[in-house]
């Protein structure tokens, strides 16, 4: 079998809940099933525009309550942890990253194991005040060395939190205004115990490369290991070799020069892309952190879109602003706009539209534009739009008029 590139576009928004709009009002189970479809949901606290996870679920489910999430995570749900980054995950899944909890030292700066050690007596103490006092928040200790805080610039019960967070021995119980609660894992998830649940790790590890290839719908091998940022794959649970366990299909599309591989439950998918009846129709604004775009060279090779998130870029260097949101229209990504919602007024501001190059202004793309904008903007309860820029002057005074 061998898919143009387009199917295999196609194929892959499909799996991701990205190829057509939904027509159905979303409900809270909607919610939960989108972070089982994705596998996981990035956290980012940027906040010009809505934060990162609550934009990736509006651009699969449309209008839907934010606390939604929120609700999912406080019920046990979902847990957070570290899987692409910080994410929220499908609390079945819980197993498939204890072994990272119980042996943290392969995660870099998220354990620092001399710092660890140098503070027993610091993390100790929070350990115990956790026990004794319930749920507790970093905010809950007084800062009592000057400095202004920062992610660098931790207090010391903060990194003790997140030392304990990342060793499983603490969980995030549930958040408030977007701040994590921590509570001690047997209450959090008293269902879980080490000796009864946990398989063997090459087990766990198996498993994420197929969750992987299932949620990207279809995936070269050398992006597999990026969407749950795995260390290099043990060759037992490499795609050929669950290709030929029959656990995974192997595929060709169209001058790529190597395999692509397809999840076996996706297999109507697969038959749909290959007689080309996979049509994406929807247009949708995403977050820099959905998982479409987060592995950059795969959006490259994909879609041909060639991102990088700004924001951590000085201001004179940046070229297509600060925080800029990819736009997906019917199977391409043809645009990038920067904007920030500002909310107390009621305000959308689009402080610059970029258009792809080849990307040919019609009546039809103004339309979709225009509406995906005006419902993006009420999402944000923000009636008023302002348009500055374009690097289109056409495409500039027809959305103007649209909006």
């Amino acid at each position: 079998m061998e898919l143009t590139l387009a199917s295999a576009r196609a194929l892959h928004l499909a799996a991701q809940g990205l190829l057509n709009s939904t027509q159905k009002i979303a409900t809270k189970a909607d919610v939960l099933q989108c972070i089982r479809q994705m596998s996981a949901l990035q956290i980012d606290t940027i906040s010009v525009v809505a934060r990162s996870p609550y934009l990736v679920l509006w651009s699969r489910l449309g209008q839907y309550q934010n606390n939604w999430l929120d609700e999912l995570l406080a019920e046990g749900a979902i847990f957070e942890y570290w899987s692409h980054e910080a994410c929220f995950l499908p609390i079945e899944d819980y197993a498939l990253y204890r072994h990272q909890m119980v042996s943290p030292q392969g995660l870099g700066w998220k354990y620092n194991h001399r710092w660890m050690s140098e503070n027993a007596s610091q993390v100790e103490h929070i350990r115990q005040h956790i026990l004794q006092h319930g749920e507790t928040r970093s905010a809950d200790f007084e800062r009592k060395d000057g400095k202004a805080g920062g992610w660098w610039e931790w207090k010391p019960e903060k990194r003790s939190l997140e030392v304990l967070f990342t060793t499983g021995e603490l969980m995030v119980a549930k958040r408030h205004n977007f701040q994590r609660i921590y509570n001690l894992r047997e209450r959090v998830h008293p269902q879980w115990s080490d000796s009864r649940d946990l398989p063997e790790q090459t087990t766990c590890q198996q498993q994420q490369v197929l969750n992987a290839v299932k949620a990207m719908g279809i995936a070269k091998a050398a992006w597999v290991g990026d969407y749950f940022r795995m260390d290099k794959l043990a060759s037992a649970i490499l795609a050929e070799q669950l290709v030929q366990q029959g656990r995974l299909i192997s595929v060709q599309v169209t001058n790529w020069d190597q395999a692509a591989y397809v999840h076996p439950e996706h297999e109507k998918l697969l038959r749909l892309a290959d007689q080309g009846q996979l049509k994406a129709s929807t247009t949708r604004i995403l977050s820099p952190f959905d998982p479409v775009v987060w592995d950059r060279k795969r959006a490259l090779e994909l879609f041909n879109f060639e991102y990088k998130l700004e924001c951590y870029t000085p201001e004179a260097k940046r070229r297509y602003g600060y925080f800029s949101l990819p736009i997906l229209r019917r199977g391409a990504l043809i645009a990038r706009m920067d904007a920030k919602a500002h909310r107390r007024d009621g305000r959308f501001e689009i402080k610059a539209l970029h258009l792809e190059p080849g990307t040919r202004i019609s009546q039809s793309l103004i339309k979709d534009l225009s509406i995906t904008i005006k419902d993006f903007a009420a999402w944000h309860k923000c009636t008023r739009i302002e348009l500055h820029d374009c690097n289109s002057a056409q495409c500039l005074v027809l959305l103007k008029q649209a909006i």
